[in-house]
Order: structure tokens, then C-alpha cells, then sequence
């Protein structure tokens, strides 16, 4: 009995993480109401053969496999209907438009006045004089333009030229060679590992190393 306790939670963990993860990488507060409705049934699918094992495992197989298999079609086919996405997601309300708050679509959105100050106040913004524009995105979240006199300066608006930065590259992780990532800058493990001996250390021994856009080579001993 024990060990079909364990079978059956190592199984449906699986199966439940396999059917989320092929529902595509979005967060919590991004799901569609859909999307956010299956999520939730599959959790209580999940705990049926787990608290039942009168129950086969397949009565709860079978619709877990038809849910992510039917959130993966309507995510599929809302790629390529713009009608559908309105439909599963909704549309991008504009809540404030040229520093003046619209109050019919706030009511549209059930959005009330305490959560636009939040939101804005979490975004560095006490006054609302300040907002150009603000539009609630489908996710909840609130999307602020700041008017132009209210923005911080950037080299651009001073006439300055900036050099190109980028992302750094991960060359080790955890002790484990970044081999495709060295393939991406033109570079291998041979140069890497003569990089790193030149500081007394191979890959096992580092962290993380990571190589800079410049050239410069970081290195976190573990």
C-alpha cells in the first residue's frame, strides 16, 4: 500500500509538470483567465489518485492528458486569431490618457481608484499629474509612461554616444563547462581552461565564470 502511495505521487508529479510545462513559460500573473482555469482544475485532478487509490490512476490520467492537450491547441490557435486571443486574454485598457483618468474604463475593468495609486506608487510615482499614459495589460499589470518632462534624462536626450554593452556569457556554471556558450563567442574549453589555470583553478573548482562583452573575464571560486 505504501508503495502505491509512492508510485502514485512521483507519477502524477511528473505528469502534472510535463502538462504545464508544455502549456508554454509564462508566470502566474500572466495566465489568461483560461489558461488560470485549467491550472486549477489539474490541481484538483492531481489530488484525486492520491487521496483515493480505490480509484485506477487512469480516471485521472486520461483528463489531465485532455486539459494540457487543450491548452496547448487554444494557445496555438490564439498565435493566429487575433479575435480569439480578446476573447481567452481580453484587451489592454487605457486607464489614464494624456494625465487625465478615464473613469468609464476603470469601471469596464472593475479597477478602482486604490489600486491605480498602488500600482503607480510601486512604479515610483506619487502623483498622477505625472502619468501620460498608464494601460492595465491583460496580466493586471499597470504599464506607465511617464510625461516627457518627468523623465529621468538619458544619454540619448544629452546628445551622448554610449558603447555596446550586451549581456555577459556564462562559460562555467556549478563546475560544468558552458561548451555551447564558448561555441557562441568563437571560443573553446582549451582557452578556457588555460584562462582559469592562470589563476590557479579548473572548471570544477569555479562557481560561475562568465566573460564580459569588453573582454573581461569574471571568476567566483565554489
Amino acid at each position: 500500500m505504501v508503495w502505491e502511495y509512492i508510485y502514485r505521487t512521483i507519477f502524477v508529479y511528473f505528469l502534472v509538470l510535463v502538462v504545464i510545462r508544455a502549456m508554454g513559460k509564462r508566470e502566474i500573473g500572466q495566465l489568461s483567465p483560461f489558461d488560470f482555469v485549467v491550472a486549477i482544475i489539474i490541481a484538483e485532478l492531481a489530488v484525486i489518485p492520491l487521496e483515493a487509490s480505490d480509484i485506477p490512476l487512469w480516471h485521472s490520467v486520461l483528463p489531465l492528458a485532455i486539459l494540457g492537450a487543450l491548452g496547448i491547441i487554444v494557445s496555438y490557435a490564439s498565435l493566429f486569431s487575433h479575435s480569439l486571443r480578446g476573447i481567452i486574454c481580453g484587451h489592454p485598457q487605457i486607464i489614464i490618457k494624456n494625465g487625465v483618468l478615464l473613469r468609464d474604463e476603470m469601471r469596464k475593468a472593475r479597477y478602482n481608484l486604490d489600486e491605480l495609486l498602488a500600482q503607480l506608487r510601486e512604479k515610483g510615482i506619487v502623483d498622477p499629474c505625472d502619468v501620460e499614459f498608464a494601460v492595465l495589460e491583460t496580466s493586471g499589470r499597470l504599464s506607465v509612461i511617464e510625461k516627457s518632462q518627468r523623465r529621468p534624462v538619458t544619454p540619448a536626450d544629452l546628445g551622448i554616444p554610449t558603447a555596446y554593452e550586451g549581456i555577459p556569457t556564462v562559460l562555467v556554471m556549478d563546475g560544468t563547462v558552458m561548451n555551447q556558450n564558448l561555441k557562441e563567442i568563437y571560443l573553446d574549453e582549451n582557452w578556457l581552461r588555460e584562462m582559469l589555470e592562470k589563476q590557479g583553478l579548473t572548471p570544477r573548482k569555479v562557481l560561475l565564470a562568465t566573460l564580459g562583452t569588453d573582454g573581461r573575464l569574471f571568476v567566483s571560486k565554489k
